[in-house]
């Protein structure tokens, strides 16, 4: 894969570039910051997936599998919060049916 990669460095850093962009909106975003520092902040995540092109492209460490076990471990936190949410609700209908 990463023979592919190198023989792609465009494909590679839209990989890690997305992946940067979905991480961070999904774990330090925190409230929507006016455009300009939008901006900005998108420019800066850029410029990280830049580095870490050259990361995994020269060094050859695996920065798009690391990002996408990161991934991958958010989806499983999302899911584990979706199924005690929906243990609780169920809890909540049986002790108001045995009050009812």
């Amino acid at each position: 894969m990463n023979e592919w990669l190198l023989a792609h460095p465009w494909i590679a850093f839209g990989l890690i570039y997305i992946g940067l962009v979905f991480i961070y909106n999904k774990v330090f975003r925190v409230r929507k910051l006016p455009l300009l520092k939008d901006l900005i902040i998108y420019i800066l995540i850029a410029f990280g997936a830049g580095m870490l092109l050259i990361f995994q492209l020269d060094a050859g460490l695996p920065i798009i599998p690391c990002l996408a076990v990161a991934i991958g471990l958010m989806l499983m936190v999302k899911i584990r919060y979706f199924v005690e949410a929906r243990q609780k609700r169920k809890e909540q209908q049986a002790q108001q049916e045995e009050a009812s």
